[in-house]
């Protein structure tokens, strides 16, 4: 029998189903009989599905009733003697030898899933070695920064800080918010290795491997890297060495079918000189667990990614947690030493000797170069970074027309459907106005791209799935507008004109998670009529079309969840918002939501 308790917590939604079900396979088949283990099993099943890997047992800030609240009030010495009694808790951490096989670990003063308590033992010593291997030495290292990074009033310039700390480290984190330049700073580190290496070992370029958590970073990645990497003042056989086609996380290690591993492990390490990753604010536990399995002691490992971005679905935000202590520096005397001496940059007021070891590999651009904090989308962004609630209210009423407020009566209320068809309305427009008179292969792809990057310019954001202000809801809600406007012909089904977004990996099509194509009326060549096809841009430029009857798991994609736009950008964004906000990680996917626009970004909400 499960407690009752437990029963309560989930007829209040304070649990799921699944959580009880985790509790109820520790009674049934572990054995468990003590009320207050169970009780915490279903607890921190609870936190895995809330993005959290852990439980902190003594740190507890309890609501008003609840499962947290209960927490709080036992005792801390009868819980500590509950744990250590039971056979499910694997309690003797600090034994290196002995790994256990319990279902729950409590590492004091968290209680974890084994799981991911392993992992996290797996990316610490990971990491640690990483973080103690010997300092490497750059030939030349201040002629090539000053190469790289001409004399500037910028002082200190972040961008040469990451250059240097990343050419003397096997592991590099470069985080900060959109338009600071992580893109071309990774360019110029790439660029400072290669040189090296060429001047060093003539003929023995580095071998780089790009990745990004989805198709769509990858993309995004791959054409930051070939519109800047021509001004890259390097000879072109260094300029050549630097490859401009990244590919995803998961094609980068290699999945193996029907299964969580990847053919690239400890057995089986990728064969890479250098790893840059993009978009490592997206990369959960597990899966850093398994790239830092996948990489040799030697491998140099770069992660690129803005703290202040949502983490993960899946749990373990570990990007966020890195960071924590980033806006300080966190220098320690040394370090800024050395950078003094290096880069002639003075990081002296971000040097704090409580830092610690990571800290001394991570750099936090400051400076945005999309927009600044003084006005428009920068402005309320960092009004969002910081919680200043009263400043996001206001910058929203504000007359500057990169952000703005769209007030609805009520959830259905039109005005969405609106200014949804205003703004899908040019890249349909693109679609009929620009369709190739002839049935050439050449002409079709330049059609199709011009298509897909007209669609572009314009997406609505939903941080629900469900309801009217929801991902289903609103999709449904717009694809009928652009019906009643005559701008696409059906509303249901396949049509052309329809984006859809590949919502799980295909390896057999090549089509990832995140991917976005559009569904056009195509004639290729031999054939006798048209017929319908999605268009898909891959990472390395090349146009794919599949018949609609191929694509397995794909939803329409008029709006997405703010989750799935992470790693895109767009022109102008419209942040719907659902009538009751949730709490987790609001600050988070709002952030998230308004830094996806380039040129603005409007938020929608009902009148309370």
């Amino acid at each position: 029998m499960l407690p009752e308790r437990l029963t309560e917590w989930m007829e209040n939604d304070w649990l799921r189903s699944t959580d009880a079900a985790f509790a109820a396979l520790l009674a049934e088949q572990g054995g468990e009989t003590d009320e207050t283990v169970l009780l915490l099993a279903a607890i921190v099943s609870r936190q895995v599905a809330d993005g959290h890997i852990r439980l902190n047992l003594t740190d507890v800030y309890p609501a008003n009733d609840g499962p947290l609240a209960w927490l709080a009030s036992l005792d801390p010495t009868d819980l500590e003697q509950t744990l250590l009694k039971s056979e499910n808790i694997w309690a003797d951490v600090s034994e290196p030898t002995h790994t256990g096989t319990q279902p729950l670990v409590w590492d004091k003063p968290y209680l974890y899933l084994r799981r991911y308590w392993a992992n996290e033992q797996r990316i610490k010593a990971a990491l640690t070695a990483r973080l103690q291997a010997s300092a490497i030495e750059v030939p030349g290292l201040r002629e090539r920064l000053d190469t790289l990074f001409p004399p500037a009033d910028e002082q200190p310039n972040w961008q040469r800080v990451a250059c240097a700390l990343a050419s003397r480290s096997r592991f590099t984190l470069i985080t900060g918010g959109p338009g600071t330049g992580k893109t071309r700073t990774v360019l110029r580190i790439l660029g400072l290795l290669q040189a090296t290496r060429h001047d060093t070992h003539p003929g023995q370029p580095l071998r780089i491997r790009l990745a990004a958590p989805t198709g769509k970073a990858a993309a995004r990645l791959g054409e930051s890297i070939s519109a800047e990497i021509d001004a890259l003042p390097l000879p072109e056989t260094v300029r050549k060495a630097i490859p401009q086609e990244p590919v995803t996380l998961h094609r980068l290690l290699g999945p193996r079918p029907n299964s969580r591993l990847f053919r690239h492990n400890r057995q089986n390490p990728l064969h890479a000189d250098v790893v840059v990753v993009d978009e490592a604010s997206m990369i959960d536990q597990e899966l850093t667990a398994r790239l830092l399995d996948a990489l040799r002691p030697d491998t140099t490992l770069i992660l690129l990614g803005d703290k202040d971005q949502l983490a993960a679905v899946e749990a373990g935000a570990v990007l966020g947690e890195l960071c924590e202590g980033a806006d300080a520096g966190n220098y320690s005397q040394a370090t800024a030493q050395w950078l003094a001496e290096t880069t002639g940059d003075d990081v002296s007021p971000w040097q704090n000797e409580t830092g610690t070891e990571v800290h001394q590999h991570i750099v936090k651009l400051r400076k945005s170069h999309r927009f600044n904090h003084d006005s428009g989308i920068g402005a309320l962004a960092e009004a969002i970074r910081l919680e200043q609630n009263e400043q996001v209210n206001t910058l929203l009423q504000d007359s500057d027309s990169s952000t703005g407020l769209l007030e609805l009566r009520h959830p259905l209320d039109n005005r969405l459907e609106t200014a949804a068809v205003a703004g899908y309305r040019g890249y349909l427009e693109t679609l009929q106005q620009k369709r190739p008179s002839q049935s050439d292969s050449a002409q079709i792809t330049r059609w199709a791209r011009e298509v897909i990057i007209a669609s572009r310019q314009y997406q609505v954001l939903a941080v629900i799935r469900n309801g009217p202000l929801g991902v289903s809801g609103l999709n449904e809600r717009i694809a009928k507008s652009l019906k009643a406007e005559g701008l696409i012909s059906k509303d249901r089904g396949w049509y052309e004109g329809r984006l859809v977004m590949v919502t799980r990996n295909d390896y057999e099509l090549d089509l990832m998670n995140g991917d976005v194509g559009i569904c056009l009326s195509v004639q290729l060549p031999g054939e006798e009529e048209p017929r319908l096809r999605v268009a898909f841009e891959q990472t390395d430029k090349r146009m794919r079309f599949f018949l609609p009857s191929r694509l397995q798991s794909v939803e329409s994609v008029f709006a997405m969840t703010v989750h799935k736009s992470q790693g895109s950008e767009f022109n102008k964004v419209l942040v719907v918002l659902p009538e009751t906000m949730p709490s987790q990680h609001r600050r988070e996917v709002l952030y998230t939501a308004v830094t996806r626009a380039r040129d603005s970004s409007w938020i929608a909400r009902v009148l309370s």
